[in-house]
Parts: structure tokens; sequence; C-alpha cells
């Protein structure tokens, strides 16, 4: 008996020897250079149809053509985008689930909401910056506004009478509101969607008044006049709308833009990092991919994987002072 058990100990510390071996190694290292070899799954934790979703689809083909294998897009919206992004947190780190690393549930929601299942700035690995693109105010048509001013004007009038949606608490449609409740000192109600799509969808119906939303959203119906546009939230005109003035010339200092990047769950290899940023690089400098992101009012930013780790957190110290003056808050 005591010699079979010795004899498992040997077999067993042998296995160790083996599973330590460079040759296991050199197997893995081969395994993060070849990456990708398979499909990657892509979360974006916002539904279909909305800006993140035309965006992520296009940097996603881009990425397909160049490597050879399918980065597939897998929407799952909920909680401003929070429920997607726990579920990229708790992913293996093998390089073959990523997902959009978005300022609403990665800048935003850290100071917004009590409590969160993932840590922002420790339960992720981020890989590279994608893109960035302002938010567009818009009302439904019989709203009798015509402008900024005319609309803070009726809403003064009518306090509680009208409402604004977003694509979720958390996201930068609604701090955009939220600030814009603030800084006019109005009276309004928020109703929060899964997603920007399903609140256009309601704007359209007449079930809500007006709504901010990143401009790729409603871009098509403000063009086939079905929703009236009264501001965008950049520093400049949009060169997809360059006749709807911008929110800071009516109130100096309004600006607020969105964003998205690549990340995975804590824990990608630096090699495989590495890979995927410079795979990125190479697909924001495709001048296609440019014009898609400009026809929707987006613009490429690339940042290494260090840069966009500063960016992300640079961006939460930024929006946190806002967020807690704007009285935004769930539990």
């Amino acid at each position: 008996m005591v010699r079979r058990f010795a004899s498992r100990r040997r077999v067993i510390a042998g296995m160790a020897g083996v599973l330590s071996s460079p040759m296991i190694a050199s197997g893995i290292a081969r395994a993060q250079a070849n990456w990708p070899n398979k499909s990657v799954r892509y979360i974006n934790p916002f539904p279909a149809g909305g800006a993140t979703d035309v965006l992520s689809r296009r940097i996603c083909q881009e990425l397909s053509e160049l490597t050879g294998q399918q980065f597939i897009v897998d929407n799952k919206g909920g909680s401003g985008g929070n429920a997607g992004t726990d579920t990229l947190a708790k992913s293996a780190p093998d390089g073959y689930t990523l997902g959009l690393l978005s300022i609403a549930p990665h800048a935003i929601a850290p100071t917004l909401y009590a409590r969160l299942p993932f840590n922002a700035d420790t339960d992720f690995t981020p890989i590279s910056m994608f893109w960035s693109l302002p938010n567009i105010l818009i009302v439904k048509l019989d709203i009798p506004a015509t402008t900024v001013p005319e609309l803070i004007a009726l809403i003064k009038a009518n306090p509680g009478k009208y409402s604004f949606a977003s694509g979720g608490s958390g996201t930068t449609p609604h701090i955009c509101g939220e600030m814009f409740k603030q800084r006019a000192g109005l009276n309004m109600f928020h109703v929060p969607y899964r997603g920007g799509a399903p609140a256009l969808q309601d704007l359209l119906a007449g079930q809500i008044d007006t709504m901010f939303d990143n401009i790729p959203g409603p871009a098509a119906q403000v063009r086939a006049g079905k929703v009236r546009p009264l501001a965008v939230t950049s520093t400049e005109r949009s060169p997809i709308a360059p006749e709807v003035p911008t929110m800071s010339e009516y109130m100096p200092g309004f600006q607020m833009t969105s964003w998205g990047g690549l990340c995975g769950p804590a824990g990608l290899p630096p090699a495989m990092v590495e890979k995927a940023s410079a795979l990125v690089k190479k697909a924001l400098q495709s001048q296609a991919l440019e014009t898609a992101f400009l026809a929707q009012g987006a613009t490429t930013l690339y940042r290494t994987p260090a840069e966009t780790v500063a960016f992300r957190r640079s961006e939460e110290a930024m929006l946190a002072p806002i967020i807690k003056a704007s009285g935004a808050k769930v539990d």
C-alpha cells in the first residue's frame, strides 16, 4: 500500500513537471502569437440597432477581414450597459471573448451606481480606443419648440409635464439630460430604456417628449424629418448635421462626447493584448472605415493599451463631479 501511494506521488510529481516544462510554456506562447485562430465573440452591452451596434459591427467587419476569423457581435443590453459588461468581466481571459469598452459602464457607472457587480478599474484588460462621437438632443414633432431656449421656456411653463428618455441609466444621454435639467433649472422626468433604439421608437410613437442620443442612432430619422433636432453636445457642430447648433452655443461649457473601445476580461496575456491593439490600429487606418464612421458622426480614436487605461481613468475622474452635481444616483 505504501509503495502504491509512493507511486501515485511520483506520477503526480511527474505530471507537474511536464505541465511546468518549457515545452508547455512554448505552446502557450505559440497559441498567443497565433491569436486569433478561431471566431472571437465581441460583447456589445447595448441592444441591436443603436449607435454602439452600428459602429461595433463596422469595426468587427474590419477586424474579421484583417484576421480571416469572424468577430461576432453579441448584443447583451440592460442596466445601462452594466449587464453585458459584467458578462465580459466574468469571461475566460483567453482572447476569444472581447467586448466594448464604453463610457457608460466604464466611466459613468462607478460614480452613478451605489453597487456594481464589477470593478471598472481591475476587472478588465483595456486594449484600445475605437471612436468618439457626440450626442444629439431631439424632440417629437408636436413639441412646440424649435430651439433650445424655446424648449427650456416650454418646460419651465409646464413643470413636471415633459419627459426625457435615454438608452439607460448611466449612459451619456442620461447624464446629458441630467446636466440639461440642472443647468436650465428644469422639472422633467427621466425614462430609461434598454438602449437608444427602443427609446427612439417610443419618441417616434409620441410616448415620450425629448431625448438625448448618440448621434448615429436617430440620424436617419432626423434626415427624414420624423424628429426635430435641437442641438449636439460636442464643442463643434457635427459634420453630418452642420445645421444643428451645439449645446454650448446656448449654454457655454455644456459638452459631453461618448466613446467606445476594445477590452477583455482581466488577465489577458500581454502578448495577445499587444497583437489585438496592433490589429485595431491597422483597422482604424482603413479609409473605408474612417468614411463609414464619419457618415455616422463618429471620429476614430486609437490609443495604445497603456493610453487606454489612462484615458478611462481620466474620463471617470472628469465625469464624477458632473454626475454628483446633477444629483443622479442609482441604488
